[in-house]
């Protein structure tokens, strides 16, 4: 069965690079060497864009000038020769890899059968079975404007899929799977079995504007413009309409679209200023930017007081005429790029959702390898937690960190999320950022409803300090206590925070109101540290700062859970300055009491302690030093003595080895509730919410 996979398509501008994006994710979750090649690129002094975002993936690790085959040129010049470097190109990069993702040809001529045959060619020649993509959107309909074509019917794209079907078969190409992309929505079924045989998988992918619509950063370098104000994020907004404002303010505002970017010529201040004014009343549609276009500056009062505004929409400035504006518009495209996050992030989304990855893998002969990575790992737990959805609430709807991650989660389908703050306020900063929060459920923490529940519950929960009704009110409208409350009534699963707050005031809640778990003293945490080619749980790091032996024990124990529930077989290290009997001192017997505790309370978790850290990890020192032991060599949960200990280790081996440190996992609470650092990126946002659905589908309800 093939490893590689020849991507190509019957004409251009069917999204083929978002297809090969997602098919090089899904074969990074189950190998850990994955290549792609360019058979032909425009140009050796052009970057190609497809090759650099793709070779931008976590996980793939080749050289651009590896990766390419020949130009445009070569191939006209000698079609023959061409093809003889193409193949000895890939060849080398094949040599390095499990597998490898061709990405075909861009059709410099738009629908031209004689470039599909010789990408049908070219893939017969590497070996390589075709995956083929089909458009669902009519290529030739010149009505297209931003991003927005006529649907083909089913029978449409049959058609076409027939005459791409025989161009393969003329070169003699083997057909892998059929992708339908940029389909319409509700012809997804209609589509699929009308291409659908026994032996040949079919797959459709929904038309998603957000995808092809272009980028107001794409505008501007299609305007070859300049920023005159606004934030630079915001620049990644798509723009799905264009509204020419030449009329009067009165004409232009009823005008105005969610999304549109608005043309304006630059010597019309008061309809710059009117446009700006309606954007920031609430009351009228959220445009996406605005284009001054003419050789005027804008004069110095008006940047001020457009400076007061604080709207940070982008406003571009170009010397193009109105008509030449309106026209580079309209012919600008939606590009995938490592610059636009969340179109990458829901390009992926889309994929995953519409495309079986499981069969993909399958067909291509990738069984599931023994070998775990960083990137494999992640794509397990976001599979584990979509398994079986869990409602998450997000107390910190203020930072922009949560939104990203909350648009993220919900496109996979992750979790059911709840956001905590102002519902306008919230909802009104992800449409600015360009996110889709829709199919999140967004509560304010003073909503007199819950608060009023809540503080009965939370005085009843505290009555034996005193706490009064009104104190317990006062409590619970801070969004920690607030959420925390929400999972203990069940009206969530659990709980992440910590983005903006510090550990303390995110978990002193859970100690309060959760409690830990029957037979668990303490609460303590691990962080999941994904090495290059495994998977370890160091305890704890971030908790406890000088655990007694029953404590330690206790850490153990629920380490050893933790590593289960994450799919990793716990054999457990009780880490000390010294291995077996070689040592003595009130540090070592407390490891050597946790020991034996561990070994008491679970007689079949398999655990070593005292144990050092190389005799732990290295199976030639273990040989050594603790000959025949099941653990030493070969341990998975690393236990240290101390907070100094762990957190300076797995600090120590996340910057040194380059392991992915993912926590901290906190563990022993009845429900899941954890902690993200200050400093979380997007992705551990994203990570963490998972960790906390996959430990509320091991509550009993």
């Amino acid at each position: 069965m093939a490893r590689s996979i020849y991507i190509t398509s019957a004409e251009g501008h069917t999204g083929k690079s978002t297809i090969a994006l997602g098919v090089l994710d899904a074969l990074m979750r189950v190998s850990p060497r994955v290549g792609v090649f360019r058979p032909i690129a425009r140009s050796t002094e052009e970057r190609d864009y497809v090759l650099e975002l793709l070779l931008a993936h976590d996980g793939v690790h080749l050289d651009y000038e590896d990766c390419i085959g020949v130009t445009y040129d070569d191939v006209r010049d000698h079609p023959e020769r061409a093809l003889g470097t193409i193949v000895s190109r890939f060849k080398a990069v094949e040599a390095q890899c499990d597998a490898v993702v061709v990405v075909g040809s861009d059709y410099t001529d738009v629908g031209s059968p004689a470039e599909l045959a010789y990408n049908a060619r070219i893939a017969a020649n590497l070996g390589v079975p075709v995956l083929l993509v089909i458009s669902g959107r009519d290529q030739q309909d010149h009505a297209e404007q931003l991003g927005t074509t006529t649907a083909r019917t089913p029978a449409q794209v049959q058609q076409l899929a027939s005459l791409a079907l025989g161009e393969l078969t003329a070169e003699r190409a083997e057909l892998f799977a059929i992708i339908v992309n940029r389909a319409e929505p509700d012809d997804l079924t209609a589509i699929v079995d009308g291409l659908r045989d026994e032996r040949t998988p079919v797959w459709a992918i929904p038309e998603d504007r957000s995808l092809v619509a272009p980028s107001i950063r794409g505008i501007l370098r299609a305007l070859d413009g300049r920023v005159v104000r606004g934030a630079d994020e915001l620049l990644e907004r798509e723009a799905y309409s264009i509204v020419i404002a030449g009329m009067s303010m009165v004409n232009v505002l009823p005008r105005l679209a969610d999304g549109a970017v608005v043309v304006i010529a630059a010597d019309r201040s008061e309809t710059l200023l009117a446009t700006l004014l309606a954007s920031a009343s609430g009351t009228f549609p959220d445009i996406a930017g605005i284009v001054l276009n003419g050789p005027f500056e804008l004069p110095d009062p008006v940047l001020q007081l457009i400076d007061g505004l604080e709207l940070g929409i982008p406003i571009i400035a170009t010397d193009f005429g109105t008509y030449d504006t309106a026209v580079r518009i309209m012919n600008t495209r939606g590009r995938m790029s490592l610059e636009a996050a969340q179109r990458y992030q829901s390009a992926l989304a889309l994929f995953q959702t519409h495309v079986d990855i499981a069969e993909l893998t399958i067909e291509m002969g990738l069984a599931e390898s023994s070998v775990v990575t960083p990137l494999m790992f992640e794509y397990g737990l976001i599979e584990r937690a979509r398994s079986q959805r869990k409602r998450i609430v997000l107390p910190e709807g203020g930072d922009d960190r949560i939104l990203r991650a909350a648009a993220i989660l919900l496109a996979r389908g992750v979790a059911d999320l709840t956001i905590l703050g102002d519902e306008a306020d919230i909802r009104s900063r992800a449409t600015a950022l360009g996110l889709d929060i829709a199919a999140a459920q967004v509560l304010s923490p003073t909503d007199p409803e819950y608060v009023q529940r809540f503080a009965a519950e939370y005085a009843r929960l505290r009555a034996h300090k005193g706490i009064t009704l009104q104190q317990a009110a006062d409590t619970v409208t801070d969004v920690s206590y607030f959420g925390t409350m929400m999972v203990h009534l069940g009206l969530a699963d659990g709980m992440v925070s910590g983005a903006a707050h510090t550990t303390a005031h995110t978990i002193r809640p859970s100690f309060e109101i959760i409690k830990t778990k029957p037979g668990v003293d303490v609460v303590s945490s691990v962080f999941l540290m994904a090495l290059a080619d495994r998977v370890l749980v160091y305890g704890d790091c971030a908790v406890i700062p000088d655990p007694t032996s029953v404590q330690l024990a206790d850490i153990a124990v629920s380490s050893a859970a933790t590593a289960r529930q994450f799919g990793i077989d716990p054999r457990v290290a009780m880490l000390s300055y010294s291995t077996g009997e070689s040592g003595s001192g009130a540090d070592v017997d407390k490891v050597r009491e946790a020991t034996a505790l561990v070994r008491e309370r679970e007689p079949g978790l398999p655990v070593e302690g005292p144990i050092q850290y190389d005799a732990a990890a290295d199976a030639a020192v273990a040989a050594a030093k603790l000959p025949g032991s099941e653990v030493a060599g070969r341990a998975t949960v690393f236990v240290f003595p101390d907070l100094n200990t762990g957190n300076n280790t797995y600090k120590a081996v996340q910057r040194s080895a380059g392991a992915v440190a993912i926590g901290p996992v906190l563990q022993g609470l009845n429900k899941p509730i954890n902690d993200l650092s200050r400093g979380a990126l997007v992705e551990d946002i994203v990570n963490t919410v998972a960790i906390t659905a996959i430990q509320a589908q091991g509550v009993q309800q």
